[in-house]
């Protein structure tokens, strides 16, 4: 416990972070993460925080120490993709009982569990994954990892985030802690080059990153690691020997990147896929990092006109939409990286937003908010379901863009709605996912259902007493219909 202590302070004092810089020594140590309420939902503990991050490693064996229910809440929560291995879609946990945790069986427990998935699976390596439970009654996870490891020969690597250590951010974090510890630069790679890099806080939902590794190949450059969408451990173990690094996600991985550059001199910068500008910007930043890395500078010719032309294709594509979207209204409720980037893409084709939330987004996020939006008014901290419905009922918004958190409240107050969360459908990263976005809100900004629910019922419409109920058009269609009919005999149908 005290080793985890001392890992949450160090992960609280982020330099990397600057609302943490400009903070004194005690308020550092206090962190960023509101602390948990018991009973309350907090939006996910350590322990889903860690999951979420490193269970996009596709071969690894993700083995969760603790009851049952706890790898049941967390299996697949994302919408992570994977081009080859299956094995982390395989949920194993050591299903601890009452009688279990009386009669001190946790770690023998575990150790048997790991020897199973060894000789079952033969994993590269193994993850686990301690629990609230676990943590408490005092398993020594570091030890019994340890041991596995030089008794069967493979990698066993302790995620050290139980639940009640804090927030799912700060899980996001300590997974990352876990890669430097246990896994980055444990392997060399054969074939090192100038080109290399690591996308860090890409998580591969519905494939977005396969829209952008295309762009990368024709470029020349190879991703040694992206961490953790359809991420490799041994790709992972040789992340060291990138030349540079692009966060996506800096509320996750930003320590990562930070202690990445200390110890192994990979220089970073914060960037996005949404959005063709800020698409074409990463690619220009990726492309000068690995020019001041040594590589040759004729990389950065060849970046432009690969811009050039995609740019090109893609406001091609656009230009149908362009007049069917222009003006149309869009509220965000999301926070993070799509806080901003998603506002920026949206606004360069026309249109308007009435607001995006910016509850999980960093000081440098909501800064780049006010950059883009110039007006405060438009950015909420968070926006109460009540407040939500309101906003949407006296239609302020034409569509909401959220999680599935809240699309009930969308479809209660008849609005369109789109996800664009971890639980999406659809690709919207790279010049083709932009293209892809703007397809999605025009199809469910201009879906007819919309004229129809928004019309009142017919029991909201009774008629006074001794009116006629007003017929509707196929209403009428039919009486005329019948009418004919009534005019008609048996003879007018001939023999049956």
């Amino acid at each position: 416990m005290s080793l985890l202590r001392a890992k949450i302070q160090d992960v609280f004092n982020e330099p990397g972070c600057e609302k943490n810089r400009g903070k004194d020594a005690k308020a550092r140590k206090v962190g960023c993460s509101r602390p948990l309420t018991p009973g309350a939902a907090a939006g996910g503990c350590a322990f889903d925080g860690a999951k979420i991050v490193l269970q996009p490693i596709t071969d690894v064996a993700h083995l969760v120490h603790g009851p049952l229910a706890c790898e049941g809440n967390s299996w697949d929560n994302r919408g992570a993709a994977s081009s080859g291995p299956t094995l982390w879609r395989t949920s194993f946990t050591t299903d601890l009982t009452e009688l279990d945790v009386v009669m001190g069986q946790g770690e023998r427990k575990l150790f048997k569990g790991i020897r199973e998935i060894k000789e079952a699976y033969g994993p590269p390596a193994i993850f686990v994954y301690p629990t609230c439970v676990t943590a408490l009654i005092g398993d020594d996870i570091e030890a019994v990892c340890q041991r596995a490891a030089e008794k069967f020969g493979l990698a066993v690597v302790p995620v050290n985030a139980p639940g009640f250590a804090g927030s799912k951010n700060l899980g996001n974090k300590l997974a990352g802690e876990a890669l430097l510890d246990h896994v980055i630069g444990t392997a060399e790679p054969d074939d090192p080059g100038p080109y290399d890099i690591n996308i860090l806080g890409e998580f591969n939902l519905s494939g977005e990153f396969w829209l952008v590794k295309p762009l990368l190949d024709r470029l020349g450059i190879r991703v040694r690691a992206c961490i953790p969408g359809d991420a490799r451990y041994f790709d992972i173990a040789c992340a060291h020997r990138a030349r540079a690094a692009m966060v996506v996600c800096s509320t996750a991985l930003i320590n990562l990147a930070r202690k990445m550059d200390e110890r192994w001199g990979i220089p970073f910068f914060e960037g996005s896929f949404y959005g063709i500008t800020d698409t074409s910007d990463a690619l220009r930043n990726i492309a000068e990092l690995l020019v001041k890395q040594g590589a040759d500078p004729e990389i950065l010719g060849r970046t432009e006109v690969l811009i050039s032309e995609e740019e090109a294709i893609a406001w091609k594509k656009l230009a149908a939409y362009r007049p069917r979207l222009a003006g149309k209204r869009v509220l965000l409720n999301t926070g993070g990286v799509k806080s901003w980037s998603v506002v920026h893409a949206l606004m360069e084709i026309g249109i308007e937003i009435v607001g995006t939330s910016v509850k999980k987004s960093t000081v440098e996020d909501k800064e780049r908010i006010k950059q883009i939006l110039k007006d405060d008014n438009h950015i909420f901290e968070q926006m109460a379901a009540r407040e939500l419905y309101a906003m949407l009922s006296e239609h302020k918004a034409d569509i909401l863009l959220s999680g599935g958190r809240t699309q009930f409240v969308a479809l209660k107050a008849k609005t369109p709605w789109l996800d664009i969360n971890q639980e999406r459908q659809h690709p919207y990263a790279g010049y083709d996912g932009m293209v892809e976005l703007v397809r999605q809100i025009d199809l469910a900004i201009q879906n007819p259902i919309w004229c129809q629910v928004r019309e009142p019922a017919p029991w909201d419409c009774q008629p006074a007493v001794g009116e006629e109920l007003p017929r509707t058009k196929s209403e009428n269609v039919t009486l005329h219909a019948v009418q004919e009919f009534s005019g008609t005999t048996a003879a007018d149908f001939g023999e049956c």
